[in-house]
This record gives structure tokens, sequence and C-alpha cells, in this order.
């Protein structure tokens, strides 16, 4: 993707949701025309910058409106439209929109009966009664906004940057900076190289020997200003999109040792520093220096250096991983208590939840989801459409015999794969699930998932999984809290008994790939380490390019301590046909 194509993608995304404020509803039809529009161009191998109008429209998804938006941004820098969507909704406005609860029509009526244009003044509303006096809304509405009100305000002091933003600004600033002359090396790091959900700003590390010269060219970044000169071999910046960035200079042969320091976490760091102080030596973003120490080109040779295996970044917490890491370079790997066998993205044999265009929002005929799993060396696939109570995404009854006879027809042709016909359920607030017993026994994998009714009580969540992990129908349990990071934090759950349903039932707990979810959070499957639970890595695609997310889930499961020999979507095909045939005999 280049700078300029990323800054189209974020402005469309801000015109998707200022309509959706302007025309008070979730469902606003231009909305979702952007949205489809939008979803087409990231997925387009087409040259964006020089395309003209005729051959935008010719994209499946892009209007006219749309395609003449793109041309404008390409020749002028910015869409008219936004520009004056933004004078209608200021900033202050925009972050009442982030509160959860508060939908646009609600918003809309806040701001013409009571004048509320921040959440400075809502917050006096709910304080003086304003709020709950108003027809429809009352004192249980007030005080989910006062709740909501609190999770913004402290969202707000912790000023958090979503990896669904930060992780792309960070990989298109790193390919910019990667042609620059003089650059031997240069990699992302801090807590977005972690996997952290949320980042305070993005860590760029820079390998050079012409420090002065590439200081001086990141002035010249596309997606870089406000350059500011620091100590020696600090510069910091702000993206367009006014995210934080540090660049950090480094000659080569101090490389490994600073990609070490600069990724952290700081309490990580800390445990490293007192293994190289009891052997005499002492370790900084130079290396390690004192008697005897080995000079470290490498982030490996720094681990090596201190009698640790090396340990993934995402694993870098200071939660255990040094001490384990410790054992299990001394048993050469073997440690009963060493370091998981964490997965690599060539370890993922299968995806096992997907979307075609039999969903609503899928945007990928179902052979080209098949045809994609195959270049990418898959041996199994379980196609999961959405379950009919899914508002405008569901799939009838009708459709699911058609698609069906697509998948007979694509087993036949592809005999390297094996193909699921399956479902993404939608779990309903009392646990029920779509279509009847015995049309979802008929299917071959099902993935249970929450998708709407977040705003329930804890014991009321928590059965409302467990009932689905107890249907005979139900494999796997998707995105388990309904998360979406920087947005909505998803359901509250007794983690322990959703822990103990899922082993009772053999049900798995899903890792979607998906940056705005990485859900189950890692914390949560670090519990899992010791319960036998098992555990998939899948990527949630709604169009064949997003099966690149396995990477962002491999990661996660490397953060939350996942061992691949739990994670059945590792295993061979024929053992993993086991498993799926062992659930539902």
């Amino acid at each position: 993707m280049s700078t300029s194509e990323y800054e189209l993608f974020a402005l469309l995304t801000e015109l998707i949701e200022l309509t959706i404020l302007d025309e008070g509803s979730p469902q606003s039809f231009r909305a979702r025309a952007y949205q489809r529009a939008l979803s087409t161009l990231r997925d387009s191998d087409a040259d964006l910058a020089s395309a003209s109008q005729a051959e935008l429209t010719a994209l499946d998804g892009v209007g006219a409106a749309t395609a003449k938006k793109v041309r404008e941004y390409f020749q002028t820098g910015t869409i008219d439209k936004l520009e004056r969507l933004r004078a209608d909704f200021p900033a202050g406005v925009r972050e009442l929109a982030r509160i959860p609860g508060l939908g646009p029509k609600t918003l809309i009526r806040l701001r013409e009966e009571l004048g509320i244009e921040s959440v400075a003044d809502l917050s006096a509303a709910v304080a003086s009664g304003a709020v709950a006096s108003l027809s429809g809304l009352g004192e249980k509405f007030a005080s989910r906004m006062s709740t909501g009100i609190e999770r913004i305000e402290e969202a707000g002091k912790q000023s958090r940057v979503p990896l669904s933003r930060a992780l792309p600004l960070a990989e298109a600033i790193v390919a910019e900076v990667g042609e620059l002359a003089g650059v031997a090396a240069v990699d992302y790091c801090g807590s977005a190289r972690r996997l952290v959900p949320e980042v305070a700003d993005v860590d760029v590390l820079i390998g050079t020997a012409e420090a002065e010269q590439v200081a001086g060219a990141l002035a010249d970044l596309s997606m870089i200003h406000e350059i500011e000169r620091g100590a020696e071999g600090m510069v910091t910046g702000r993206s367009v999109h006014g995210v934080q960035v540090d660049f950090r200079l480094v000659p080569p042969e101090h490389y490994g040792a600073a990609l070490v320091h600069f990724t952290g976490s700081a309490a990580h760091n800390v445990g490293l520093r007192h293994l190289a102080r009891e052997r005499g030596w002492k370790l900084s973003e130079y290396g390690l220096e004192g008697e005897g120490a080995p000079a470290v080109a490498s982030e490996a040779a720094v681990y090596q250096a201190l009698g640790l295996e090396v340990i993934p970044p995402p694993m870098r917490e200071d939660v255990g991983e040094l001490a384990a890491a410790a054992s299990a370079a001394a048993a050469a790997g073997a440690a009963a208590d060493g370091l998981p066998d964490v997965p690599g993205e060539g370890d993922v044999r299968g995806d096992l939840h997907l979307h075609s265009t039999f969903s609503g929002d899928g945007r990928s005929s179902l052979e080209e989801m098949v045809l994609a799993a195959i270049e990418r060396g898959f041996e199994y696939l379980a196609v999961t459409d959405h379950g009919e109570n899914l508002p405008m995404n569901g799939v009838s009854r009708d459709d699911l015999a058609r698609q069906r006879e697509e998948i007979e027809r694509l087993r036949a042709a592809h005999t390297e794969l094996t193909i699921l016909q399956g479902v993404e359920l939608n779990i309903a607030a009392d646990g029920s699930l779509d279509y009847d017993a015995e049309l979802r026994g008929s299917l071959d994998w099902c993935v249970a998932a929450i998708h709407s009714d977040f705003g329930l009580d804890r014991a009321v969540q928590t059965r409302r999984i467990i009932a689905a992990m107890e249907d005979p129908s139900v494999n796997a349990i998707g995105h388990l809290v309904g998360r979406k990071i920087g947005r909505r934090r998803g359901v509250s759950i007794d983690e322990t008994a959703v822990l103990e349903a899922a082993a009772r039932t053999g049900t798995a707990i899903e890792i979607n790939s998906a940056l705005a979810r990485l859900d189950a959070d890692a914390e949560l499957l670090r519990r899992f380490r010791d319960s036998g639970v098992t555990v998939l890595i899948n990527t949630d695609a709604h169009h064949h390019t997003e099966y690149d997310r396995l990477r962002w889930g491999v990661r996660h499961a490397q953060r939350g301590w996942v061992d691949k020999e739990r994670i059945p979507n590792t295993w061979p095909r024929q053992r993993f046909m086991d498993w799926v045939q062992a659930h539902r005999p």
C-alpha cells in the first residue's frame, strides 16, 4: 500500500463515520455504499492514483460518487464533502459519537433539544437531570451515559491508538523509510511490535551509517510532518493523521541490541539487564559491554549471550518469559517449564471462519475464497457465512442449500483441499442460535458468536456463551467478547466459568486475527495455557486478500503463550478431521 493510498483509505473511513452521523443511522445507505467501495479499493491491485473515473467505476462496488471523490483526492489532496461534514461535526461532536450506547439518532436529538456539542456538555446535562428528563430516555439512559463518559475520559487520559490504525501506518512508514539512501535496516518496534492492542505512538528504528543524511530526509516523508530533531539519533514527527512517530537512528553494528531495547517492554528489559549484570556485563541499546562480553549483531545474539532461548517480540511482557527462556535454553528447548512451542504463520493449515458473497457482507465469491486458500497452501477450510438471524447479512435456508451445491462442485474440482460447509451462528441474548437443531446438525462445522446486545450484565452474558457451547452443533466460539479495539470493549464475562465450560464441552475458543478484534485477548489466552482448552487461529476474512490477517493472529497466539499442539488448525488434515468428527458424531 502506498502512503497516498493509506491516506485515501483513512479519509474514506472518516467520511463513512461522519455520514452515519449526518444521516442519523448506522445503516445509512450512503455510508454502506462508501464502505463497500472502500473494501473494494483496499482489495484492488489497481493503481488508484492514475485510475480514471471509468476505470474506478468498473470495480465492483465502486459507484460514480465515490469514484469522483477518489479522483478529487488524488487531484487536490482533499475531499470537499468530507471537509463540509467536518465543519458540521466538529471534534467535540465526534468525541460524543464514541460513547458506548449513544447512537447517531439520539446524538442528533441531544444536539437539537439540549444544545450538547461535547462530552463536557453531555456530562453537565446528565448531572443536571436534563438528559433523564427527555421523553423516551430516562434515568437508565442517563446512567449509561455517565458510565460511557467515564470510559471516554479514561481513554483520553491514556491517548492510545488502536493497532488497526497504528500498524498499517507503521508498515507504510517502514516501507517508505526503507527506500531512503543510506538506510541499512528499518523496523517498527515498541508496543506495536509486541502487538499491544492500543499504543501511545509508533516507534521506528533505523540502522544507518549516515545518520545526518537520513535524519534530514525524514522531513520529506509523505506521511510525516512537524519534524523535530531531538537528542542525538532521535527525530520526532506527527503523521498526517495526528499519530506521534518517534524515529531512532543507530549505527548498523548496534542495530540488534537497539531493536531489543526499543521493542521492550520496560520490565522485560530490566530483566535482561539483570541477567547481563550477573555475568559482569552492561546491556544497553549499544550492545553488551564488559570483560568477555560478546558482540551482538542481532536480536538472537543478545538472547543467546544471556543464556536464553530467543523470545518472540509479542511475549516480551515480563510475565515469566525470561525464566521460561532460560529453562528452555538450558534443556535445549525441551524443558517442561520452558517457553511454549508457539506457532509461526506457516504452521496454520486451514481457516475455519471466513465469509463469501453468500453473506451480505462478503466481498469475494466462494470460488475465489477457495482458490486463494489453495494458493496459500491450506489443507482444509470451513465456509462460515452468517446465520439467518443476523439482519441484512444472514444466509437463508434456501441459500444454504444452494451453497451446498456450490461446495460440492468445488470439492470435486479441488480434491487437494477439504472444504467444510459451516455457518457463523449468531448467539442471541438468551443463548439461542440460528436455524433449528436438525439443520445445524446437518452442517460440517459451526462457529457461534455474539453480534448484538453488548450491554447485558455479566451473568447474562456468561450464561449466553455457555448455552452456545452446550449446543452439540457448535464447534467453536468466535471473537469471544465481541470487542472492537478502541471502539467497543466487548461483553463482560465470568472467565473462569467460560473456561470450565469450554473444557467440559470440547468447544474451541477462536483467536480472531482481525487487527480491530484480536479476540480472545492475550491475558485470557495465557490463563488457558494449562486448561486443555483448544484454540483456533481464524481470519474472519470477508475477501480473499484477508487471509493475510493470519500473521496477526499468529503473533497474538504468541502473545497469549498458546502452544501449537493446542491449536487444531495447525494439525495435519486427518488428525484435524478426526477431531471435528469426534465433536460431531
